[in-house]
Parts: structure tokens; sequence; C-alpha cells
């Protein structure tokens, strides 16, 4: 063997860095605030008003859920036909009523928000803020821009019309790719969230994740789940350690 291609062959791959985080995606509720149920209350609201369901949410669960998949299962529960026709019959005074709670009680910013987005884009190489929810669209923009967070967030993937934390996961992998270019890796994007569901979306596209124990979920529950890292509060993030997650 020629002593050469020997020594070659022996000579160690080149090291290859983990790619840095270009996109952090973030949950609304539980994870950047509390509204202090301003959307339950909306939800429920609008049942009772618009279709004389008094109860309908009790007993329901919001966590991880969009919209959509909330809305379709008590209009199931109730027999009610889960048509486009009901849905935005129900959207419209679900919103009414979300801006008058909302202008009420806006709610809090959760411990570190602030601090972890300021820190973020001040990284030489800033991530891409963005949101992945499964709120509407408008709901999402009524709730951050009550509490003045809207502006810093560049896309977003929303529960408008889709049921599955997974779809919406998909479309927020589809939206950064075309804000980043269509070369950009899953492995370079940080999901945070607060449930299980948000772990599971994020894993949908092999993307890392960020668990925060601000919302229902305890700290054992959220690690259970098997996240990149999990964490009481954001107060706790660091951005440089997140961005190379």
């Amino acid at each position: 063997m020629c002593p050469t291609a020997h020594l070659d062959a022996r000579r160690p791959a080149p090291y290859r860095a983990r790619p840095m985080i270009r996109v952090v995606l973030f949950d609304i509720d539980g994870t950047l605030i509390h509204t202090h149920g301003a959307g339950r209350r909306a939800f429920a609201r609008a049942f009772a008003d618009e279709f004389n369901l008094p109860h309908a949410t009790d007993g329901v669960s919001f966590a991880g859920r969009t919209d959509h998949d909330i809305a379709r299962s008590i209009f199931c529960a109730h027999a009610i036909a889960p048509v486009p026709a009901q849905f935005q019959r129900f959207y419209n005074i679900y919103l009414h009523w979300l801006q008058i709670y909302l202008a009420d009680n806006p709610g809090e910013i959760l411990p570190g928000v602030r601090e972890l987005l300021a820190a973020l884009a001040a990284l030489p190489a800033p991530p891409v803020p963005a949101l992945l929810t499964g709120n509407l669209q408008r709901g999402a923009e009524l709730k951050l821009r009550s509490l003045q967070l809207w502006q810093h967030f560049t896309f977003g993937a929303y529960g408008d019309d889709v049921e599955n934390r997974d779809a919406v996961a998909q479309l927020a992998l589809q939206h950064a790719r075309t804000a980043l270019g269509a070369e950009l890796a899953p492995s370079e994007i940080l999901v945070i969230g607060d449930t299980p569901r948000d772990i599971s979306c994020a894993r949908a596209i092999n993307a890392r994740v960020l668990a925060v124990a601000t919302g229902e979920s305890t700290v054992a529950e959220l690690a259970a789940h098997a996240p990149d890292l999990v964490l009481p509060t954001l107060t706790a993030a660091h951005a440089a350690t997140l961005a190379a997650l």
C-alpha cells in the first residue's frame, strides 16, 4: 500500500459543528404570555351567545391544541355540523369577545421572555423569531398586541384551517424556508413551547425543542417527552446556548 494512502486512511474525519439555530418558533399561551383565561372565556361566551351552549367548554382541555381542533370537538359533542360556515360563525363572535376581554385584562408576559427576545436579537448571527401556535392568526395578534409583543415576530404558522399541531409545524417549516431559503435544515429550527404537544410537533419536523414549565405541565412531565432542553422558566434560558442547541 502506498504510504501516503495509508496515512490518509488514518487521518480523522474533519470536525463538523452542529448547525446553528437560524429560526426560533415560539408557542404563545403558557410560553410567551398568560392571558388569565381570556381565550377560554371568549370561547365559552361565543358558544353561549351564538349556539346557546352555556357550558360548552366545561371540562375541555385547551393546552397545546389548535383553536380549530377545540371548536370542532365542541361542535361534534353537541351534534353541530363542523362545516366552514359554522366555524366562521363561531370565529367571528369568539374574536369579538377575545378583544373585549383582553382590553379589560391583557394578562402578563412570562418571566424571561423580553430578555430572551432581546438577547437573541443581539447575537452576532441572530436567529429569526417567529410563531408556531394553535391560535387563530387574528387571535394571536390580539393577544400579543395587547402586551406589545407582536412586533417581535417575523412570521407565523397558526391554527386557522388545520387541526393538528403537527400540521401547523409543517406550515411553520414551509414559511421558514420561504423566509430564509429552501436550504434551511429542520435541525436549524428551535421550537419553544410549554406542553408535550409542542415537543411532539417539533419532532414531527425534526426540529430542536426547548420545553419550558410555565404552562400546565411540570418540568418532570415535560422531561418525560425527551425535549433537547427543559427549563422551569425562560429566565434560565441563555441565548448563545440556545443558538447552538
